[in-house]
């Protein structure tokens, strides 16, 4: 028998008894102290006799379903961790097992190895060892032992919290379900509008696993070319497509032993998403090119800000990948559904990014906060942050004020009839339409137009100024740390001297 120090306690329930005694040997040389049953009624016996670390448990069994036990478990609060033993393609079967709070479940023929992964997992998961008066007797616990108690999670786990900033009953709830979710192996899907801190969720769902001490690799489908996406997935073989000079791993052989997050999972194309379906169904990859399938040990964590229901619907995306990845459901909430926390999300923000760039952190004063909280902010928590940078580099001050985020004005009170316009607004219309740099074509993508436009100016005023920078921003009307971070948001190459005439 090996010497593991993470010896546990196992209950395998199998109707079959070759399975059941080759299920019950593995384990054993893992060190592991494990019985057997062959029905529920067995089962229970065991149950009411001694506490365990993991049931296993096949899914139909002569005198019920393995569900019943894990149902029997969960409303007794028993802290045992359950695998269920799958048919080979029972896929409703694994995802019912999930959301019914299973740790993981395993598909026939059941591969051994993955069996013994499955096993060591779902005891690290329990974060507590057991309790010292809970004295093991024969092959498990004393009977009438206490349950274990979770620990909080690792301190990585409360350090990604931590970051999840607002008092908010939507954020509260949010990190309470990261906390039980992160301890399952079940697929979670994050939903919620673009930048509300889905990865920010994701990594937290992480952190606070068994699995921290892994790989998380975050992935964007929807930036990655259609041609390459199945050998970025799964790796490629030398060969297998041109310029394919050597082996490359792929995303899942990335985050073994780890999390693989899917960001913007509705872009997936639906030609991968079938393979994808596969790979989690199977737990195996076939690398492109390659013969041999791997298996992979990976937790999929998913997220999208689209509505995969109507996608669903509208046949763009798989139903039955929609079922797989949704077992376990987060929802970030958007910032016009937590404006309190606004304040507390701010100072957040504004400390990060201070941190980043070495600059004195500036309050935030109540003009600035009033015209943050006026603003619809359909960016969410990614413009509030825009804003912020904005207003760090336009301030000149020791406190942000409204006129540093830029446009100040409240465009429902613009008065937008001409008889309602002041005489010096209507001559600088005229004068603008007569402009001409005027583009003769609205352009596709204005924010571009303008970079380009305000980047040509900054370098003909640096021209001009041999490239001294103190001078080319007084020209301009700003002051040094406004070029510079102009000059740096633009990409503009300056000489390699680095030095300003004062």
């Amino acid at each position: 028998m090996a010497n593991n120090p993470a010896a546990a306690s196992v209950l395998v329930v199998d109707d079959e008894p070759d399975l059941r005694t080759l299920y019950e040997l593995t384990l054993l040389r893992e060190g592991h102290a494990v019985v057997a049953a062959a029905d529920l009624a067995q089962a229970r016996e065991w149950l009411a006799q001694q506490r365990f670390d993991v049931l296993i448990s096949d899914m139909r069994l002569p005198d019920g379903l393995g569900l019943e036990l894990l149902r029997e478990l969960t409303a007794a609060q028993r802290t045992e961790k359950c695998i269920v033993i799958t048919a080979f393609g029972s896929a409703d079967n694994a995802v019912e097992s999930l959301k019914a709070g299973a740790f993981d479940y395993l598909t026939k023929p059941v591969d051994l190895k993955q069996l013994r992964n499955a096993v060591t997992q779902a005891v690290q998961s329990q974060r507590h060892p057991l309790m010292g008066n809970q004295a093991r007797v024969g092959n498990g616990v004393a009977a009438g032992s206490e349950p274990m108690r979770s620990a909080p999670p690792p301190p990585s786990g409360l350090k990604s919290l931590s970051r999840i900033v607002g008092r908010a009953a939507s954020i509260v709830q949010i990190k309470g379900r990261i906390e039980k979710v992160a301890t399952s192996m079940a697929p979670v899907l994050i939903l919620g509008e673009s930048g509300t801190g889905k990865e920010l969720v994701a990594r937290a769902v992480h952190d606070c696993s068994h699995r921290s001490s892994g790989p998380f690799v975050a992935v964007n489908c929807g930036a990655i070319p259609e041609n390459l996406i199945e050998a970025e997935f799964f790796g490629a073989r030398k060969g297998a497509y041109t310029g394919a000079t050597h082996d490359r791993e792929g995303y899942f052989q990335a985050a073994k032993g780890g999390t693989l997050f899917l960001d913007e999972i509705g872009d997936l194309p639906l030609a991968m998403q079938a393979k994808l379906l596969r790979v989690i169904q199977e737990r195996r990859v076939r690398a492109l090119g390659g013969v041999q399938e791997e298996a992979v040990d990976v937790r999929l964590v998913s997220a999208t800000h689209r509505d995969l229901t109507a996608l669903v619907q509208a046949g763009q995306f798989r139903q039955d990948l929609f079922y797989r990845l949704n077992v376990i459901e987060l929802r970030t909430p958007s910032l016009r559904e937590r404006r309190d926390d606004l304040p507390e999300l701010a100072l957040a923000l504004l400390q990060r990014i201070c941190n980043e760039t070495g600059q004195p952190v500036p309050a935030l004063s109540g003009q600035a906060l009033d015209w943050l909280k006026a603003r619809d902010l359909p960016g969410n928590v990614r413009e509030l942050e825009n804003l912020l940078q904005r207003a760090l580099a336009l301030s000149s001050g020791n406190a942000l004020e409204p006129e540093d985020f830029g446009d100040t004005d409240d465009s429902d009170e613009i008065p937008t009839q001409p008889d309602q316009l002041p005489d010096s607004v209507m001559g600088a219309s005229v004068a603008a339409a007569h402009t001409p740099n005027v583009p003769d074509e609205i352009p596709a993508d204005l924010q571009s137009y303008l970079d380009e436009q305000e980047k040509q100016v900054l370098l003909k005023a640096l021209r001009e100024c041999d490239f001294n920078r103190t001078a080319a921003a007084a020209r301009l009307g700003l002051n040094l740390r406004q070029m510079r971070y102009r000059i740096q948001r633009l990409g503009i190459a300056m000489p390699s001297s680095d030095d300003d005439a004062v």
